[in-house]
């Protein structure tokens, strides 16, 4: 019942959450300042599988673990990246934008990676069936149509949509938080081995991530709040998503558990970085 109805309506609602957040010109800056949105996607997109590939084609690790790796990494920034995006005065704007449109072209990319990680990682007699079939009209109802959902309320109903934007965003925080638990409290047998496989590898990831993404978006001349807006968007991945992914749409729940070692280790990272651009300054811009 969690893993088919709760699991799947909560984050339908964390997508709607996105939705509610944009506006048309958040899509019209994709196109006014291409700049920042390019280099955004290249990392999240495009980097971030290949730095979790490249890690684990040398780190030693269960296979059904190293394929619960790559979907969190295939997976689009969370809603979290949006809330720590303003509370570290990032360019807000750009990091709603950037979870929005990658978690609407995560519906083919997401499947593609994962269907090569468990053909790559995995036996072909213990490889679990992925239908591609199923598994696109899946997370395209469950993120792409939440999104629109979001976006055609707060078009219609703008003062309600701002009244209940703050509230959507705390509720699908919270909602966040306990998938993630849950998530682990589902293999609390195996959780401690499991966290020792993976935890490491997870948070070799995304510092990893998050100090290439950094540089990337500095060594290409973006601003300061730019800068801190696309490393937080490559750090914190949408782990609820990572979550149905492993449990709804393949049935496993080990693989799952990666994607919620990483949302644990990614908050304690992300708040660490908070405190470290109060301090130094990512850039000038």
């Amino acid at each position: 019942m969690i893993t088919q109805i709760i699991l799947p309506l909560s984050l339908a609602f964390i997508m709607f959450s996105v939705g509610l957040e944009l506006t048309a010109g958040d899509f019209k800056r994709v196109f006014l300042q291409p700049k920042d949105f390019v280099i955004g996607t290249i990392s999240q997109l495009l980097l971030l599988p290949m730095v979790a590939f490249g890690i684990l084609s040398v780190w030693p690790i269960d296979p059904v673990l190293a394929v619960g790796v790559m979907i969190i990494a295939a997976c689009p920034g969370g809603v979290t990246s949006n809330l720590l995006t303003y509370l570290a005065r990032g360019d807000t704007a750009l990091s709603v934008s950037l979870t929005a449109i990658i978690s609407l072209l995560a519906v083919f990319t997401l499947p593609f990676v994962v269907g090569f990680s468990i053909s790559y990682f995995m036996d072909a007699a213990t490889a679990p069936q992925l239908s591609i079939t199923q598994t696109v009209p899946g997370v395209f109802a469950i993120t792409t149509v939440p999104v629109i959902t979001g976006m055609i309320v707060k078009q219609i109903t703008p003062n309600f949509a701002k009244k209940f934007e703050r509230s959507a965003r705390l509720i699908a925080s919270v909602l966040f938080v306990l998938i993630i638990i849950g998530a682990v409290l589902a293999e609390r047998e195996n959780v401690v081995e499991y966290f020792k496989q993976a935890g490491p590898l997870t948070l070799v990831l995304n510092l990893t991530m998050m100090v290439l993404a950094a540089i990337l978006s500095r060594a290409t001349g973006l601003g300061n709040r730019q800068q801190i807006a696309i490393t937080l968007e490559c750090g914190l991945q949408n782990g609820t998503l990572a979550i149905f992914v492993a449990a709804t749409l393949i049935g496993n729940t080990t693989m799952m558990v990666p994607g919620g070692i990483y949302s644990l280790i990614m908050f304690a990272s992300a708040i660490v970085y908070l405190f470290i651009i109060r301090w130094v300054p990512p850039g000038t811009g």
